[in-house]
């Protein structure tokens, strides 16, 4: 089902299965195998945490700027500049999951007691090429979606280890 046309429901769904999920999809894992690419020039999973928690920040951040402000400006971030300002791909992976976790559960505190119009707020963003109209429902979205297609990584990743 393409994102656009995810309920409100499933989007909190989805948000919230995903820390559940990865938990699950790397259970037994050793650090070492978290932090080892399949293929050289990939990504392990210690990386696909590093990017998701990077999304989660930027994308969050802007749920978070439109609901304080009354249709802000927002600059573009990209995800994969903004993770070079932390130290995500460092950290060990339970750590990082937990962390993920947290900063999961408290946005999902914020989510589930919005209203229609809540959803509904918007801001600009600027510094992407033309100026674009997004809204707290695009962002919640975007991460998903996305996290839909990382979730199905991780289960590659492991796959890729016991094959």
């Amino acid at each position: 089902m393409p994102a656009s046309t995810l309920t409100i429901e499933q989007v909190l769904t989805v948000l919230a299965e995903t820390p559940v999920q990865i938990a699950a999809r790397c259970s037994g894992l050793t650090p070492s195998q978290l932090r080892t690419p399949q293929v050289v020039g990939e990504w392990s999973a210690n990386d696909v945490l590093a990017h998701l928690r990077s999304c989660a920040d930027v994308w969050g951040d802007c749920i978070a700027r439109i609901l304080a402000e009354a249709t802000p400006t927002l600059r573009a971030i990209d995800p994969r500049s903004w993770i070079k300002r932390t130290n995500y791909p460092d950290l060990e992976f339970q750590p990082s999951l937990d962390a993920f976790s947290t900063q999961r559960v408290d946005l999902l505190v914020v989510l589930e007691r919005l209203t229609p119009s809540d959803w509904s707020r918007t801001a600009t963003v600027t510094g992407a090429g033309s100026p674009l109209v997004r809204t707290v429902s695009s962002y919640a979205r975007r991460l998903a979606r996305h996290e839909r297609s990382h979730v199905k990584q991780f289960s590659a990743i492991v796959k890729s280890m016991h094959t």
